[in-house]
């Protein structure tokens, strides 16, 4: 699957673009604040129906405009998938495919199984178990049908739960909410789980290629103490979330786990060694998904040649162009990344003052 046209109305400093993408490497360069980072948030918005760089998805839209437009069109064999998108400054937002309204933003992930590689990816590493959680369940989300129900059953009743510990409630009020939390938590926790050791089957060989010298160990922890089961946790720990009106132990902790011996690997490893690490995860990612639905991711990559070696870009795009997916990258000198290649890019856009210019 690859985006074969991408068409941007208001977004950020981009008035009107009409990209007609290469299947393979798409390099975009220019000067920082260019517009060509927002080329790769507009492909992002349109498979997520938000953005990479904010939270608040109104800041996207162009300062004179009342709202944004982005479509697409997608190539996969022979079919072809058509997505629009329009966001209102208001927070409404309406999506079709090939026509139809879209109600749920989850098949916007389904259609465009996206890969992010910015300066930010370090957050994966940095920031606590959300960011680590989120790109554990991108996964799951894809690997198994079941996933997305089962997670949003989880985060409704935990909601619930939380709702009556902070209204004192007793726990028998509770128990009920319990039963159902400890259904629901054991489904998500096992397709995670399962997910992670089939990742990890790929990460272990990436990771050789791109830091030899490291011993990694990558790990999934459910959120809660293995040796006792989820409806007893509940039960014991009820006093402690009571005192602090939420629920402390359960699926919403899990985390995924990344060590060199004793040590996390932030602790342990270089900035550059780190987005390496970074790299490795979104490609193995990105190959588990092709392995396991023969679909391709697209990767945004922002900013590559930053903390990297010329060798390190070398293997990383080597990695990268290998996955057989279709990949945009961004630049300011074109130099940075043409100079790593064995073979030119598919295609190269220039960037300036939000104007965008296919360069032949």
């Amino acid at each position: 699957m690859s985006l074969s046209r991408l068409s941007i109305t208001s977004f950020r400093n981009i008035l009107t673009a009409d990209l007609n993408a290469g299947s393979g490497l798409n390099l975009i360069y220019g000067k920082n604040g260019s517009g060509k980072t927002s080329i790769l948030e507009a492909i992002f918005f349109l498979g997520m129906g938000r953005s990479f760089r904010s939270h608040l998805s109104q800041r996207v839209i162009n300062t004179d405009a009342d709202n944004l437009v982005l479509f697409a069109q997608l190539e996969e064999d022979d079919e072809q998938t058509k997505i629009g998108l329009r966001r209102h400054r208001n927070g409404d937002i309406e999506v079709k495919i090939n026509g139809e309204k879209v109600k749920k933003l989850s098949v916007l992930a389904e259609t465009i199984p996206i890969q992010v590689i910015t300066p930010e990816s370090f957050s994966l590493l940095f920031e606590g178990p959300k960011a680590r959680r989120q790109f554990i369940d991108w996964g799951a989300f894809h690997s198994d049908p079941q996933f997305y129900q089962a997670w949003v059953n989880t985060r409704r009743i935990l909601k619930q739960r939380n709702q009556l510990l902070r209204n004192q409630a007793s726990y028998s009020q509770i128990q009920f909410w319990d039963k159902e939390l400890v259904r629901y938590a054991e489904q998500v926790t096992k397709i995670r789980n399962h997910y992670v050791d089939s990742l990890n089957a790929l990460l272990k060989g990436i990771i050789k290629e791109f830091l030899p010298l490291v011993d990694i160990n990558v790990s999934f922890t459910r959120g809660w103490d293995s040796k006792t089961e989820f409806s007893q946790l509940l039960e014991n720990q009820y006093p402690r979330d009571l005192s602090t009106g939420h629920t402390v132990s359960g699926p919403h902790k899990a985390d995924l786990r990344l060590r060199v011996g004793n040590l996390p690997a932030q602790d342990a490893l270089s900035r550059g060694q780190l987005k390496l690490l970074v790299c490795a995860l979104r490609i193995a990612q990105g190959k588990l998904l092709k392995q396991q639905l023969n679909k391709n991711s697209i990767y945004l990559v922002d900013d590559l040649p930053s903390e990297l070696d010329a060798q390190h870009r070398q293997l990383l795009l080597k990695q990268l162009t290998e996955t057989g997916a279709q990949i945009f990258v961004t630049a300011i000198e074109p130099s940075a990344i043409v100079d790593s290649l064995t073979c030119p890019p598919d295609r190269m856009f220039h960037v300036e003052h939000g104007q965008v210019t296919f360069i032949e």
